[in-house]
């Protein structure tokens, strides 16, 4: 029986954790247009962009790949900066039981630090970690800070 995973991988980056915050908490709508190299298309499927309970659908390139996927906002938690998401549908779940991204941003000596911790079930064990969507957080993690640097 598969058990539940954790994966984690931080970035430091130079932009305040208020302004990488609120690209999450209410202007994730703008991907496509923040980062068109990463995300392809954004759709809102049921509620808004922004409370619990919402569900969206995303296109993105990950590791030079086409996929989808289909989230839902789980908990949001805005004293401490940290939004949980759930994955329902899409192009992961051929791999994984259950997939639960994390962000948290922290405010830094010079800058803020995010944090990315994701929480997954393998479908078996030969499904590899989820290293790619990882890399993929990362990558799009200073694609976000370098587009607030930029405004």
């Amino acid at each position: 029986m598969a058990q539940i995973a954790k994966m984690e991988v931080q970035t430091e980056i130079k932009s305040s954790a208020e302004k990488f915050y609120d690209i999450f908490r209410s202007k994730v709508h703008l991907m496509p247009k923040i980062c068109p190299q990463e995300f392809k298309d954004g759709k809102l499927v049921q509620g808004d962009w922004k409370s619990v309970g919402s569900v969206r659908e995303w296109s993105y390139a990950a590791a030079g790949n086409t996929e989808t996927v289909k989230e839902t906002i789980e908990a949001i938690d805005d004293k401490s900066k940290t939004i949980t998401f759930n994955l329902l549908d899409g192009d992961m779940m051929k791999y994984y039981n259950t997939y639960k991204p994390t962000l948290n941003v922290t405010a830094a000596d010079q800058g803020s630090l995010v944090k990315w911790t994701v929480e997954y079930e393998k479908k078996n064990e030969s499904t590899p970690d989820p290293i790619k969507y990882m890399d993929f957080v990362a990558t799009w993690t200073r694609k976000i800070d370098a587009y607030l640097l930029n405004a």
